[in-house]
């Protein structure tokens, strides 16, 4: 990397032009799929898939966002991470009928959409809370406190007891003591247990059961910390799912899914340090699902995880193009199953035995070009084993299909390329200002920490 104001000289590229290793290596490599002009997998159309005639009477969307911001305590580099998740609960039969008398009150349309959220800020490196003694024990405290203190609705149940539900599927209840070295213990694990408890060598150093999250073995100490708060939203966001579902079926409401959706920004799939989670999220949302037929005559519920960027939205992008990049391919209401073969030969190349995103994924991807024009990549829960078996890709392997495409159709946005309305709200309830959002945090944090040293 050059110094600031230092600009590159072309030395080095004459080197690596010139270098038999660099064009060793250029010669043995080759671009994957280069010359590969059509998708492998036959495409459907809607027709092709029993049309559905269903319309949802609540769409529920779900998205966050994080900002990392240095502060000014003492150590270069200080950092504290700002988390928010939003979900918005949209009424689509209100939005229907205000459609019919177009053009449409700003404000009543503020009033299809109810919405609530989760705000939390964590340490991050050189960042520590009250009487901790490190950044990792100041974000563990942390996490277990937002966790104990957040709860969506008023009359349910709380974060954390939400999280210990899904702690409660894991066989494995051991990790490496979170104390590292100042560990006492014979063999420097910890048992992971439920609340707040205490380690089980002569120090008695507090542990957390959001340890078993293992968020905070990603802190690294000395450097940016934006992946793990990344990874904080991202279970945030994921454990709400499963938060929701579980007050419906405490409210005996399940009948209520039948018509409604829920929507999650990105795929569903669990990465890093908590996609120990994949498992219990996947028994849990399962066993919710059994639950939730016996009250809406079979009908699975409804849950969409969609992505707005990574290789699987540019690979769509590029196989809808023709050659000259002029045309688009589909036709619109096109829909491409995607079975493990073709992902791993045409979007993300691997030759494990394994499918794709077995660790990772709790749902299954498909494109669909809805009848706006816009494409939009989405995945649907594995509710049953079969749906697991990626080795096929066939429509009654994703449950609620054709709702699903109908939900696009009908909330396909005509403001944001390849987006849906009910996750552009949650979106802009979620997300930070990039430029001055970030300032103003900056500003609060300095001020706050401030007053804490006086």
């Amino acid at each position: 990397m050059p110094y600031e104001n230092e600009f590159a000289e072309y030395r080095s590229v004459r080197r690596l032009t010139e270098n038999e290793r660099v064009q060793n290596l250029l010669r043995r490599s080759k671009e994957r799929g280069e010359k590969q002009d059509d998708p492998l997998l036959p495409t459907l159309t809607y027709s092709d898939i029993q049309p559905s005639q269903w319309k949802p009477e609540l769409v529920l969307a779900i998205d966050g966002s994080y900002q990392q911001v240095l502060v000014e305590k003492g150590y270069p580099g200080a950092e504290i991470g700002y988390v928010t998740v939003a979900s918005v609960l949209m009424d689509i039969n209100k939005i229907r009928k205000l459609d019919e008398q177009r053009p449409v009150d700003p404000k009543s349309f503020r009033e299809t959409e109810n919405t609530s959220s989760i705000e939390s800020v964590f340490p991050g490196c050189n960042i520590v809370i009250d009487n901790e003694l490190s950044p990792v024990a100041s974000l563990r405290k942390t996490l277990y406190e937002t966790f104990l203190e957040t709860k969506i609705f008023s009359d349910g149940e709380t974060l954390l007891e939400t999280y210990e539900v899904l702690l409660s599927y894991k066989s494995v209840d051991s990790l490496k003591c979170p104390h590292g070295d100042n560990c006492q213990s014979s063999n420097n694990k910890v048992s992971v247990k439920n609340g707040l408890h205490s380690c089980e060598c002569r120090q008695k150093i507090a542990l957390y059961s959001t340890d078993g999250l293992r968020i905070h073995e990603g802190m690294v100490p000395d450097s940016a910390n934006g992946t793990m708060f990344m990874e904080i939203m991202q279970t945030f966001e994921r454990i709400l799912i499963i938060h929701i579902l579980r007050w419906f079926e405490q409210k005996e409401l399940l009948w209520l899914l039948k018509d409604m959706a829920i929507v999650v920004d990105g795929p569903l799939a669990l990465f890093g340090d908590p996609a120990g989670l994949l498992l219990p999220v996947t028994k849990e949302i399962r066993r919710i699902n059994e639950k939730t037929k016996k009250y809406t005559g079979g009908v699975d519920l409804l849950l969409v995880g969609v992505e707005k960027s990574g290789f699987f939205v540019n690979h769509f992008e590029r196989i809808d193009q023709s050659k000259d990049g002029n045309n688009e391919k589909f036709l619109p209401q096109t829909v491409l199953l995607l079975n493990d073969e073709y992902i791993k030969k045409n979007i993300v190349f691997s030759d494990s035995k394994k499918r794709y995103g077995e660790q990772t994924y709790f749902g299954r991807k498909f494109f669909y070009k809805t009848a706006s024009g816009a494409r939009i990549v989405a995945s649907i829960p594995f509710l049953e084993d079969f749906h697991q078996e990626t080795n096929l890709a066939e429509p009654k392997q994703y449950p609620r299909l054709a709702d699903a495409l109908a939900i696009f159709d009908q909330l396909a946005s005509s403001r944001f390329e390849n987006a849906i309305s009910p996750l552009i709200s949650a979106n802009a309830e979620a997300a930070i200002p990039m430029n001055l959002g970030a300032r103003v945090l900056e500003e609060m944090a300095k001020r706050l920490i401030k007053d804490k040293q006086k």
